[in-house]
């Protein structure tokens, strides 16, 4: 497991995709179980990416570190930048701001008047390195589950490898084209501003 910034407080690594981030119903060997496993000491959950996910992930050190983070993700005080690369049309904007209300279903999360507010804000960033893709730069402001996946899905640029969403785009087996590059943390959550960054999609070839 690659850590990215290792503090008295947390670790952050660089999830790898193809691995839940806690154990799952199928019973599948999680991130989590993994690297406590790795560092022979106990480490708490303070946010999640899904299984196809890479990106910047944290897992608190301290029962008061993870009161502390997490109040942070609840309050806005914690600020993440994803990447992705999307088939479909190019956009004719390039500022996008997306709200929903989300409902999880059993395998995916869709729009529906019971779910909850989901709220995004996306960037076009041009084609991708990626021949035939697109780029996008995404900040959510909440916090629902497959989120990203459903805005960019639902309106017309479902992410390179989610089949689940409706792509054709053909990426790494159990992995998409979203990966979290940074987190950055306000100076009132630890009492220093932080900043995470666990660097690029790479090149599917």
């Amino acid at each position: 497991m690659r850590i990215l910034l290792e503090t008295p407080e947390f670790y952050a690594i660089d999830k790898p995709a193809g691995v839940p981030t806690i154990p799952d119903r199928l019973g599948s060997a999680s991130v989590h179980d993994q690297f406590e496993a790795e560092l022979a000491q106990k480490l708490w959950i303070v946010h999640r990416l899904d299984r196809e996910v890479t990106g910047v992930l944290l897992f608190a050190r301290t029962a008061a570190a993870h009161r502390a983070l997490s109040l942070a993700f609840e309050r806005g005080q914690a600020h993440k930048t994803y990447h992705a690369w999307t088939g479909g049309p190019e956009p004719a904007a390039r500022q996008f701001r997306w709200q929903d209300k989300l409902l999880r279903g059993k395998k995916r999360a869709y729009a529906h008047p019971a779910g909850k507010d989901a709220i995004t804000l996306a960037e076009f960033a041009g084609p991708a390195p990626q021949p035939g893709l697109w780029q996008w730069q995404l900040q959510p402001l909440t916090g629902r589950n497959h989120q990203l996946r459903v805005h960019l899905a639902s309106r017309g640029w479902p992410i390179a490898g989610d089949q689940l969403y409706g792509s054709p785009v053909p990426w790494r087996q159990g992995e998409i084209a979203l990966r979290a590059v940074t987190l950055q943390l306000d100076a009132a959550v630890l009492g220093r501003a932080i900043a995470i960054e666990a660097g690029p999609i790479e090149i599917f070839s």
